[in-house]
C-alpha cells in the first residue's frame, strides 16, 4: 500500500500551518508596532497642544498685568492670577512627556526657567506699582525686559514646537508604513488560509480513499479469520476480539440510525415550518410539533446511552418497593392492555432499599413493556419482590455480585421466551430481537446501567416458548423509608416569576444562552447571565438584588460546582440550581447526585425550566452547592 503520497501531503500540510502560524504572528507584531506608531503621534501632538498652553498663559499674565497698571482694573489681572496657579503643573507635564527625548527635555528646562522668570518679573513690577511708585513702574517698561524675555520664550516654544512638527511627520510616515505593513500580511493570512484550507481538503480526500481501501482490506482480512477459525484453536482470541468490535459497530450503527432518524423529523419539519410560514402558517404549529417530538425522542435516546454507561446522574432515596410496586399497578395495566392479567406477589417484612425510585419505576415499566411485547397473543405479566441474600457461592458464580442482602424485584412473562444465544446478548445496546420499528433495542441496556449505576445485580432467566424472567437485586438499606408525600398533579400553566425575581444564568454556550434568557424572561424573571463565571462573578457584585444562580456544570476555567460555592460565600441567601447535559463528577459521586442539590439536565422543555426554577426558588430544591 502506497505511504509516500499521504507523507508529502502530510509534510505540506504541516508547513502550511507553520506558514499560516508566521504569517498571523507577523500580522499580530505588525498591528503592535502600528498602534505604537499611532500612539507617538498622539504623544507629539500632546507636546504641541501643551507648548501653546504655556506660551498663552505667560503672554496671558503678561496683557493682563499690563491692563491694570493702565486702568486700575482689577478684572485685567485674572489671567496673571490663573498663570500664576496653574503655569508651575503645566510646565510639570511638558517637562514628563518630553522626558524620552535628550533635547527637547533640555529645551523644556529653559523654556521653565525663562516663563518662571518672566512670571516672577511680572509680580515685581506689581510690587512696584502696589507700592505707589509709578516712575519705577515706568521705568520698567521702557528698559523692554518684558519683551526681550517674552521673545526668548517665543523662541524656545517655536524651536520645541518646530522639533516636534518634524517628528509627528516622521512618526505619520512610520504610522502609514505600518498601516500599509499589515494590510499586507493580512492579505498574506489570507492567501496563506486560503492555501492551508485547500491542502487540508485534498489531504482529507486522499486519506478517506485510503481509509476506503483499508477498510476493503481489513474486511477481506476478517473473511478469511472467520474461514480459518474453525480449524485454528489459537484463533479464539482473535474472534474475540472480532466480537468486540461488532458490539462497538453495532453501538455506533445504531446511535448514528436513530439519531439520523431523529434528525430527520427535526430538519425536516422545520424545512417545512419555514416554508410554510408565509403561505400557510396554520400548518406550522403541526410541524413544530413534529421537530419537537424528534428532539425529545433524540434526547431519550441520550439519557438510555447515559443509563448504559452509567453516567446518568441519580438521586437515590430509601423507598420500600411494595409500595412502589403497588403504585405501579394501574399504570402497568394501561400500559400493558387489557389482554394480558397482571398479577403482583409481594413479600411481607421486605427490606427497604437506597434507590432513585424515577429510575427504578422506568426500569420495571421496561421489562413489562417487553413482557407485553413477548405475548401477542396474551399471558400473564407477574411482578415480585422478595429478599435476597447473595452468599459467597452465588458471587464467586457472577464475578460483577459483591456479597450481601438484596431486595428483589422481577418481572416475569409466559411469553415466547429466548434461546441462549440471545439471553447471552439481551443487555447489548441497540440488540432486538423485535420487528423494524418495534423497538430501539435499548431497553434491557437502560435497566442493566441503572441497577449496576446503583450498585445492584440483574439476571435473566429464559426458555423458548417457557417465558422469561427478568431479576433486579437492589442493595438493601438500613434506614427507614419515607413517608411519599401527596401526588401533586403538574400545573396546567408554567409557573412564573413572583415580585421581580433576578435570576443570574451562566451558560457557555452561546445559543443554549440565549434560548435559556429568552424562556426565563417570558416566565417573567429579570434575568443577568454571563458565558463563564469569571464574568458571573463580576454581574454578582454589580447586582444588589440575585435571588437565583443557574449555570451549567461543565464550563471552561472556572466550572459550575465552583462558581455556586464563591457564589453563597458572597451572598449566601441565592439559591443554586445546576443543569448540564454531562456531569463530570462535578456534583455526581458514585454516580449519585451530591444530597441538597437542585439540577435540571439538558435538554429541557420550557414546562420543565418554568417549574424547577419556581420549586428551588419557593425552598423546594437547594440553595445550596
Amino acid at each position: 500500500m502506497p505511504t509516500t503520497k499521504p507523507d508529502r501531503s502530510l509534510i505540506a500540510l504541516v508547513a502550511g500551518f507553520a506558514a499560516l502560524a508566521i504569517t498571523v504572528l507577523a500580522a499580530i507584531a505588525l498591528v503592535q508596532q502600528q498602534q505604537r506608531a499611532f500612539t507617538r503621534v498622539t504623544h507629539t501632538l500632546r507636546v504641541e497642544n501643551q507648548l501653546s498652553l504655556i506660551l498663552a498663559r505667560v503672554q496671558g499674565a503678561e496683557s493682563g498685568q499690563r491692563g491694570f497698571i493702565l486702568t486700575g482694573n482689577d478684572g485685567y489681572l485674572e489671567p496673571y492670577h490663573i498663570a500664576a496657579a496653574r503655569l508651575p503643573g503645566d510646565l510639570a507635564a511638558l517637562r514628563a512627556l518630553v522626558a524620552d527625548n535628550p533635547d527637547q527635555a533640555a529645551a523644556a528646562k529653559r523654556l521653565s526657567v525663562a516663563a518662571l522668570t518672566r512670571q516672577d518679573a511680572l509680580s515685581r513690577t506689581l510690587a512696584v506699582y502696589y507700592g505707589g511708585d509709578e516712575t519705577g513702574v515706568r521705568m520698567r517698561f521702557r528698559q523692554g525686559q518684558g519683551k526681550a524675555a517674552m521673545d526668548d520664550l517665543r523662541q524656545i516654544v517655536g524651536g520645541m514646537q518646530a522639533t516636534e512638527a518634524r517628528l509627528q511627520q516622521a512618526r505619520a510616515d512610520t504610522a502609514r508604513r505600518w498601516a500599509s505593513a499589515v494590510v499586507a500580511a493580512l492579505a498574506a493570512s489570507t492567501v496563506a488560509i486560503l492555501a492551508v484550507g485547500l491542502l487540508a481538503f485534498r489531504d482529507a480526500r486522499r486519506r478517506l480513499a485510503l481509509a476506503v481501501q483499508t477498510g476493503e482490506a481489513l474486511g477481506a482480512a476478517n473473511n478469511r479469520l472467520m474461514a480459518e477459525a474453525a480449524h485454528r484453536e489459537v484463533a479464539e482470541s482473535q474472534v474475540r476480539q472480532m466480537q468486540k468490535m461488532e458490539a462497538v459497530g453495532q453501538l455506533t450503527g445504531g446511535i448514528a440510525h436513530d439519531f439520523n432518524n431523529m434528525l430527520a423529523i427535526v430538519i425536516g419539519s422545520l424545512d417545512i415550518a419555514k416554508r410554510r410560514l408565509a403561505t400557510d402558517p396554520a400548518r406550522v404549529a403541526v410541524c413544530l410539533d413534529n421537530a419537537l417530538d424528534g428532539a425529545q425522542r433524540a434526547a431519550e435516546l441520550t439519557g438510555r446511552l447515559l443509563a448504559f454507561s452509567r453516567q446518568q446522574p441519580l438521586a437515590p432515596r430509601v423507598l420500600d418497593a411494595n409500595r412502589l410496586v403497588s403504585g405501579m399497578s394501574d399504570m402497568l395495566r394501561r400500559t400493558v392492555g387489557e389482554h394480558l392479567k397482571v398479577e403482583t406477589v409481594l413479600a411481607a417484612g421486605l427490606w427497604n432499599t437506597s434507590a432513585d425510585a424515577s429510575q427504578l419505576e422506568n426500569a420495571i415499566l421496561n421489562l413489562c413493556v417487553n413482557g407485553r411485547d413477548a405475548m401477542p397473543r396474551g399471558g400473564r405479566l407477574t411482578l415480585e419482590t422478595r429478599n435476597a441474600d447473595l452468599d459467597d457461592a452465588y458471587a464467586s458464580a457472577h464475578p460483577d455480585v459483591t456479597p450481601g442482602q438484596y431486595v428483589m424485584i422481577s418481572v416475569t412473562d409466559t411469553g415466547v421466551g429466548m434461546p441462549a444465544e440471545v439471553v447471552a446478548r439481551a443487555f447489548d445496546p441497540f440488540y432486538t430481537t423485535k420487528g423494524v420499528g418495534r423497538g430501539t433495542g435499548l431497553g434491557l441496556s437502560q435497566v442493566y446501567g441503572f441497577v449496576k449505576q446503583s450498585g445492584g445485580h440483574i439476571r435473566i432467566d429464559s426458555e423458548p416458548g417457557a417465558g422469561t424472567t427478568v431479576e433486579l437485586y437492589l442493595p438493601r438499606s438500613q434506614a427507614a423509608a419515607a413517608t411519599p408525600g401527596p401526588i401533586v398533579p403538574a400545573p396546567v400553566v408554567s409557573p412564573r416569576a413572583v415580585d421581580g425575581e433576578v435570576v443570574l444564568l451562566v451558560e457557555d454556550e452561546t445559543s443554549v444562552r440565549r434560548v435559556s434568557v429568552e424562556a426565563l424572561r417570558d416566565l417573567g424573571y429579570t434575568v443577568v447571565h454571563a458565558p463563564d463565571g469569571a464574568r458571573a462573578l463580576i454581574a454578582l457584585d454589580a447586582q444588589p438584588r440575585v435571588d437565583l444562580l443557574f449555570t451549567d456544570i461543565v464550563m471552561p476555567d472556572m466550572n459550575g460546582r465552583e462558581l455556586a460555592d464563591e457564589t453563597l460565600r458572597r451572598r449566601p441567601e441565592v439559591k443554586v440550581l445546576y443543569t448540564t447535559g454531562y456531569t463530570r463528577n462535578a456534583i455526581v459521586h458514585d454516580g449519585m447526585l451530591d444530597a441538597g442539590v437542585a439540577f435540571l439536565p439538558k435538554p429541557f422543555t420550557f414546562s420543565q425550566l418554568a417549574t424547577k426554577v419556581r420549586q428551588v426558588l419557593d425552598g423546594a430544591g437547594a440553595n445550596r452547592a
